[in-house]
């Protein structure tokens, strides 16, 4: 048996690792070969290119990447071609292996698309695109499915990693002595996203709403986790420049990584609309989500009718109601922040009722991600060719 995968980042590295795991249990002698990153060749699995040369961001990025990806996507399609793999298995990445996977389909190789993209949330029509490339849809989350079964498209919910991962319990105590935060003081969490031009954009606006926020909670611990240096010097020059950092710099706390500690350790979670708001929801923390893009781009997102839901965060999608404020576009502003913030710091019955909710998505997503998505590749390996 050869199975062939690709992963383009760091998620999808643990994602992939946990695949290979659960399929060697059921193919001790399979081999695993493609693209994948440290995680994947710990679990035994051949790395002909290194995961890291996907992980691309941004248009101008891209494009000055472009050649070499280019020549990366041949080598690789030849290399699969000559190798003749039972099964490819394109994890995340859908810029790249969506093309992989539909010239390999075209040439009789079995295809797997492990995670979606929120057709969901967006653009539902690129269902139809990802069914022309995949034979089989491995979906996080339980809403996905129906949505490709409209389009005939065969996809399956295999449960989200982050679930199984993520106590049901979480320790505060714990994390709050391990990051070394006063357990006698309020904390708030400030997560304005991942990348640069988020940190830029919605930066300053959440500094804003914490500095409001602090003159009504004066013991309040303000803690900012980054993603990585980059994300790190970004928030440092929005801070330098903020009008309001003499009042803040006593407060305020920066972390470089750690932000899923620091989301446990927090009394409210104030970030950008996005994944982290699953990982705060698993984390069993009251959060406020927040987000604005250009008025341009939203303008013509909502005007071609390419928006298909009225919540964003994946908490209140995946409840079907508003566990959580959003506040989006203009109500992305320091005062409305600092409001919602502070109804979370005082209204401690507000934050109990939310927490068996919280329990009950957990659980919902809670499903062995990794042997039911290797279930149902080994599902499509072993079933006749129509």
């Amino acid at each position: 048996m050869r199975i062939a995968l690709v992963a383009g980042e760091a998620s999808g590295d643990l994602l992939g690792a946990g695949l290979v795991g659960a399929l060697r249990e059921r193919y001790p002698d399979a081999e695993f070969a493609g693209i994948g990153g440290d995680a994947m060749r710990a679990a035994g699995f051949d790395s002909w290119f290194d995961a890291s040369e996907l992980a691309v961001m941004g248009l101008s990025e891209v494009l000055s990447h472009l050649p070499r990806l280019l020549k990366l996507r041949r080598e690789l399609r030849n290399r699969l071609l000559a190798w003749k793999p039972d099964v490819f298995i394109g994890i995340d990445a859908p810029d790249f292996n969506l093309g992989v996977e539909k010239w390999l389909k075209r040439r009789g190789i079995r295809t797997v698309h492990y995670v979606s993209p929120s057709v969901w949330a967006w653009r539902e029509g690129r269902a139809r695109k990802i069914g022309r490339s995949a034979d089989r849809v491995l979906c996080l989350f339980p809403m996905e499915p129906a949505i490709y079964a409209r389009h005939g498209i065969d996809a399956r919910f295999v449960g989200h990693p982050l679930a199984d991962e993520m106590p049901l319990e979480p320790d505060v105590i714990g994390a709050r002595k391990t990051l070394g935060l006063d357990s006698s003081r309020p904390v708030l969490a400030l997560l304005p996203g991942s990348r640069v031009g988020e940190i830029e954009r919605l930066g300053p606006t959440f500094l804003a709403a914490a500095a409001r926020t602090l003159t009504q909670v004066p013991q309040l611990q303000i803690v900012v986790p980054m993603a990585n240096m980059h994300a790190h010097a970004a928030f440092k020059r929005v801070f330098n420049a903020h009008p309001d950092r003499e009042a803040l710099a006593p407060a305020v706390r920066e972390l470089v990584g750690r932000a899923r500690m620091l989301m446990t350790a927090s009394d409210v979670i104030l970030l950008a609309s996005g994944t982290a708001t699953l990982e705060a929801m698993l984390a069993k923390r009251p959060m406020v989500v927040a987000y604005r893009v250009s008025p341009t781009t939203y303008a013509l997102v909502k005007g071609l009718g390419l928006l298909k839901v009225d919540s964003y965060s994946l908490p209140n999608v995946l409840a079907g109601e508003r566990l959580v404020p959003e506040l989006m576009q203009g109500d992305c502003e320091p005062s409305k922040l600092s409001g919602a913030v502070l109804h979370w710091l005082r209204d401690p019955g507000a934050v109990q009722a939310l927490l068996p909710r919280y329990r009950e998505l957990h659980l919902q997503l809670r499903r062995d991600a990794s042997a039911r998505a290797a279930e149902a590749v080994a599902e499509l390996l072993e079933t006749p060719r129509g």
